[in-house]
């Protein structure tokens, strides 16, 4: 009985990570059929979950906020999973509009996707929501990176092989006196800064960073201080299976907040069918341990299985 105390335990998530144990769930309700004894004693040693209140156990209503956030994992995965790659852009551009540093969807979004891709998310976004995403960006964000998020989701970058070399080495050295010159405070919005970061194509700026650090003798992203927003938009035009492995890191760690958490669902839904092979390699070489690995530790149940097979375990 003491093993099937903990065994539900953990697959109620009682023990930490994403997604809950459903098959576990479903089990325990057969063998423990008509036997209310039962279920009392297990509502007596989950202390996290239940609460003693005069004769019953009341459930907390933190961990039922946390168990429906948990429960819903795998719905949320399926849904996303069936929906068209440019209304799940679309619609997790508008959901981030309101929160917290919402450039890091913004970003991410605007440039890791292809010219086309970012206009059909566009495009889609105003079918959907009766509003263009630059408006809203406009509109919604206040902060300093606002003008530079309305030039990375106007954007439509040429996607050919060819690059000015002299031109892309000129603006390494004209990036490289914007930053001496501003400080990294107000490189944010500097027009130069954002005219390279938001016109230029992405083998033009892999070129353009790439002059940056022979000249400087360091990455671009170690000039930018704290500009976390110039940071990620960096790294997703010049390393983005870097940029995706750190984010999924990131949801793995103890103590992760909800917009963290919700990149892994994110990331794999959205990389699944296009890069998942060089990030999964990336995982592998920046944090030593597979990413399989550390779905299988810190995922449970139907999500767990999910996010497995979309990463071609």
């Amino acid at each position: 009985m003491a093993d099937e105390t903990l065994s539900l335990k953990k697959a109620f998530s009682g023990h930490g990570g994403f997604g809950v144990d459903e098959t576990t769930m479903a089990a325990m309700v057969t063998k423990w059929r008509k036997q209310p004894d039962q279920k009392s004693r297990f509502r007596s040693d989950f202390s996290g979950f239940f609460t003693k209140i005069g004769s019953i156990e009341k459930c907390e209503d933190d961990y039922l906020l946390r168990l429906k956030t948990e429960f819903s994992r795998f719905k949320n995965i399926m849904v996303l999973w069936l929906m068209h790659p440019w209304e799940r852009d679309a619609r997790w551009m508008h959901h981030v509009m309101h929160k917290s540093y919402p450039f890091t969807v913004i970003v991410e979004i605007a440039c890791t996707r292809t010219s086309e891709e970012l206009l059909g998310a566009k495009r889609a976004y105003q079918a959907l929501f009766n509003h263009s995403v630059e408006e809203d960006v406009a509109y919604h964000i206040k902060e300093s990176y606002s003008k530079l998020l309305v030039g990375l989701v106007s954007s439509f970058r040429y996607e050919g092989p060819q690059v000015d070399n002299d031109m892309a080495k000129w603006e390494a050295k004209a990036l490289g006196n914007v930053i001496k010159s501003s400080g990294s405070g107000k490189l944010i919005q500097n027009e130069e800064v954002i005219r390279i970061l938001t016109t230029r194509s992405k083998r033009h700026l892999k070129a353009t960073f790439k002059h940056y650090k022979e000249l400087h003798g360091k990455p671009i992203e170690e000039d930018l201080g704290a500009n976390l927003c110039l940071q990620e938009t960096v790294k997703c035009i010049d390393k983005p299976a870097k940029y995706f492995s750190e984010a999924i890191n990131i949801a793995f760690k103890e103590g992760a907040d909800k917009p963290s958490k919700l990149s892994l669902t994110r990331v794999i839904i959205s990389r699944a069918d296009v890069d998942m092979e060089e990030i999964k390699e990336t995982y592998h070489k920046q944090f030593g341990v597979k990413l399989e690995d550390m779905i299988t530790k810190n995922t449970h149940g139907h999500y767990k299985d999910t996010l497995l097979t979309l990463i071609g375990k």
